[in-house]
């Protein structure tokens, strides 16, 4: 940084602790116009007229609803949230939208530019004041409450995902300047919403994601008040949305649907629908409404992945990564200490085992990312592999389905491969806590000395540990209910969401001509419990 740079820095410091000049600024300078940054509301601003018109109107001959308090940062979570919002209020609900105009979660921002940012998303979201109030956690004089002990640790927990999110690595240096500045935001934050949470008591509180950043501090400290809370996120499906109901939706807490509906085979036609899905990633193809290639190079069968990764008649034991830093690894392990621990562990114990072939394979993710990469801790372990063990870097033109067609063992931390293995009766043994796990179709050690004798088991005799017919089955029917009744009906994805709103504006929606499909989903926003018992047992 220069120091002109620098020295306005400090400048917009002062003047950011300063009442008014912020005020003054937007008065004399920027008169009202989006500001030239990352923050902005333009979308919003746009549809809001119309989104406000319908909301009014249909307001009108609602019912009288619930209390609802909705919390977001980040520009693109706070129009989703403000969408959202609407159509609650346009079902009769009193709501409350609170937000913290922030650009970046990861970078310092002077507190002249933080208030300016407020100040612009204050003049927009006044336009809904009157179906919809709205709450700043940057300007409102909401009072701090003290420091507690249980706040100071949800705090800690969150600021340490934090970090490792940022910087995708899973040691957190507490002096590092990504974890200090998540701290300080994420302690702000939490005693101005306890503060208000406390005093204004909402029936439910709404918020995006649920593990990380204030979203995650906001979703703790309702926990916290014992105040019922949703949590959403989105997957690849356009018109899906993930919802929990008093935990974290990136948890991916398929219990209660697994509990409803496990007893009730696939009929035919989902059968074929999961069918054609699976074709359909296996070949990188597009389909029905996933937003995303699976694949990258093409399938070429087992065989000719044998002959390119020289393989022999050896078993082969296929190890898929997750990538590091991913929401869906944090706080998910077991009995390691980390991914990566748990990795290096694995294949100190593969260096022992020549009489079976290790294929590790790094997720190609890892090409978008700038942390630590599973093939540094790999080589880390030995910089040169023994001969039965083979290391598949990201960039690698290599199919996974074709390493899951050539696997006699899988072994996973989280990712969704080994669901897909176990659908096609490879024994997958399972080292951290997905969703998929203990449901009757994969080996769950939650030891060290029960992962190394499951390990031992297996492999003496890998033949014998295929699933059967009954275990396949439990995993093809548990894969349908993942992708396709998990994912609950939903109008607005967060990506593409003013198209998405274009498709399906709020009267089609809401309104007494709605599409009805989204009603469900809307009550379980609310709070109301969801109800995840089979269609015909209704």
């Amino acid at each position: 940084m220069t120091a002109a740079a620098a020295g306005k820095d400090v400048v917009k410091e002062i003047l950011g602790q300063i009442p008014f000049t912020v005020e003054l600024y937007w008065l004399l300078r920027q008169r009202g116009r989006s500001i030239n940054s990352h923050f902005s509301l333009r979308h919003l601003q746009e549809a809001l007229p119309e989104l406000v018109k319908d909301a009014t109107e249909l307001r009108k001959s609602a019912p009288v609803g619930k209390k609802i308090f909705l919390f977001a940062t980040l520009h693109y979570w706070i129009e989703h949230t403000a969408l959202t919002g609407l159509a609650l209020a346009a079902q009769g609900h009193n709501v409350t939208l609170g937000y913290l105009a922030q650009s970046d979660w990861q970078k310092p921002i002077s507190r002249f530019d933080l208030r300016r940012q407020d100040l612009y998303a204050r003049k927009i979201l006044s336009q809904a004041e009157s179906v919809m109030k709205s709450v700043s956690f940057v300007s409102a004089r909401i009072p701090f409450a003290p420091v507690s002990d249980e706040i100071d640790r949800l705090v800690q927990l969150v600021s340490e995902f934090d970090t490792q999110y940022s910087l995708q690595v899973e040691e957190v240096d507490h002096d590092s300047e990504v974890y200090q500045l998540r701290r300080e935001r994420n302690e702000e934050v939490a005693l101005a919403a306890y503060s208000y949470m406390k005093e204004n008591k909402p029936d439910v509180v709404i918020v995006p994601n649920g593990t990380i950043q204030e979203l995650g501090v906001v979703y703790r400290v309702a926990k916290l008040l014992k105040i019922p809370v949703v949590t959403y996120e989105f997957g690849d499906q356009r018109q899906r949305i993930w919802l929990a109901q008093n935990t974290e939706v990136m948890r991916q807490d398929t219990d209660a649907l697994w509990r409803a509906r496990q007893n009730t085979p696939l009929k035919d036609e989902e059968l074929d629908r999961l069918r054609a899905m699976l074709v359909a990633r296996q070949h990188g193809a597009m389909w029905e409404n996933f937003a995303r290639q699976w694949q990258g190079t093409p399938v070429t069968g087992g065989v000719a992945a044998r002959n390119e990764l020289g393989l022999d008649e050896r078993p082969v034991v296929l190890l898929a990564t997750n990538v590091l830093g991913d929401s869906l690894t944090l706080g998910r392990h077991l009995f390691s200490k980390t991914m990566s621990e748990w990795i290096s562990r694995t294949v100190q114990y593969f260096a022992g085992r020549p009489d079976v072939q290790l294929v590790i394979r790094v997720h190609p993710g890892e090409v978008l990312t700038h942390g630590t990469s599973m093939v540094k801790v790999v080589h880390e372990v030995f910089p040169k592999l023994p001969e039965h063990i083979r290391l598949i870097t990201p960039t690698e033109k290599v199919n996974t389905y074709d390493l899951i067609e050539v696997a006699d063992i899988g072994l996973v931390y989280t990712t969704t491969v080994g669901l897909e293995m176990a659908m096609g009766g490879v024994p997958v043994i399972v080292a951290a806590q997905t969703h998929y796990r203990n449901r009757g179709f994969t080996l769950d050690p939650d030891s060290w000395v029960s992962y190394y004798k499951t390990l031992g088991q297996v492999l003496q005799d890998p033949t014998a540990h295929r699933l059967n017919r009954q275990q396949v089955e439990k995993a093809w029917q548990y894969a349908y209910r993942w992708f396709f009744e998990f994912p609950l009906p939903y109008p607005w994805h967060l990506v593409k969401m003013w198209d998405d709103y274009k498709a399906h504006p709020l009267k089609s929606v809401v309104g007494p001509n709605r599409d009805a499909d989204f009603d469900e989903t809307f009550r379980y926003l609310a709070g109301d419990p969801i109800n995840w018992a089979p269609v015909d047992a209704e």
